[in-house]
């Protein structure tokens, strides 16, 4: 009775099994494997991303065909929340800075938690006209980031950025029919901020620059940045920034502490000579004072200015 409930167990698994491979491969496109969230495509001679994919893919394997290009319809399913680990972030980055995505035209990373974009990232997407960055964790936009792609419209909304350097808005005003969204970002209201605010008042390629709010400090918070021209903004510092700055002060203090120790320390060992040059001067002055102190009393007394001018006839 054992055996037999074993053997009827194991056919029941292989039964699952199957079906569960037979669904699997009922939306399958042809010439792949696909399984759970799978789908495998590998050497198959494949010209472009094979269709339709299941709705639940999350590992795509296309390596070893001909596929040259993509198109609006290779991911038909938003790529948003795609980079659920490392790897696949850092295989995004590799392929798109191994220049085999020419024909790529919007790019779509919003909420994906990116804090940083690797250097040079988009300077092989020729093509790159819409770029969304929304909702991730963005703290800063590297130099020439966005030097290379012809832009037009740019989504950095929703990100951690507390500032934009020069640098950056230059890059932004060289692509004159750029569109850049940069509502609910953390601003950072200080004296820093004045060259951003500047200009936002004089472009017009940020359509949501009236929903631009400070986050801080605590008494400009939700104030517009376009408002803030009247008010007088007090220069901060990071705490990076800060430790540096106490490291500087202890640091001054410990070189004046040394100069003030070996200044004492020559004057003690030369307190002698200190001693004899202070003697030397007292003499010197004392001499001056008491010539001084003698033509006085000759100037003041007639009968001595006479006794004087006969003594040197």
């Amino acid at each position: 009775g054992l055996a037999l409930a074993v053997v009827c167990a194991a056919t029941l698994l292989r039964l699952c099994f199957f079906f569960a491979v037979l669904v699997s491969n009922s939306a399958c496109p042809d010439k792949c494997v696909c399984f759970t969230s799978t789908v495998k495509c590998v050497n198959q001679g494949l010209f472009m991303v094979p269709q339709p994919l299941p709705a639940n893919t999350k590992t795509l394997f296309i390596t070893g065909n001909n596929i040259s290009h993509l198109t609006a319809g290779s991911f038909p399913v938003p790529l948003d929340r795609a980079f659920y680990n490392r790897t696949a972030m850092d295989e995004l980055f590799s392929l798109l800075r191994s220049g085999e995505a020419l024909q790529l035209t919007r790019l779509d990373l919003s909420n994906n938690d990116l804090v940083v974009l690797p250097e040079g990232m988009f300077s092989r997407l020729s093509n790159l006209t819409i770029l969304n960055l929304q909702n991730n964790s963005l703290i800063f936009i590297r130099n020439g980031t966005l030097s290379v792609p012809p832009l037009r419209e740019l989504d950095l909304r929703d990100n951690a950025l507390r500032e934009l350097p020069n640098t950056t808005l230059m890059d932004i005003s060289l692509k004159p029919g750029l569109q850049v969204h940069l509502a609910g970002n953390p601003w950072l209201c200080d004296c820093n901020i004045e060259d951003l605010v500047a200009w936002l008042k004089s472009s017009e390629q940020v359509p949501d620059k009236q929903n631009m709010t400070c986050s801080d400090p605590e008494v400009l918070r939700q104030i517009p940045l376009l408002q803030i021209e009247d008010l007088e903004l007090e220069c901060t510092f990071s705490g990076e920034m800060k430790g540096v700055l106490e490291t500087s002060y202890v640091f001054l203090g410990m070189v004046l502490a040394l100069i003030g120790v070996v200044f004492l320390l020559v004057l003690y060992l030369n307190r002698k000579g200190i001693k004899r040059w202070i003697y030397n001067i007292r003499d010197a002055c004392r001499d001056h004072m008491e010539g001084y102190h003698y033509r006085y009393e000759i100037s003041s007394d007639p009968r001595l200015a006479t006794l004087s001018l006969n003594s040197d006839i």
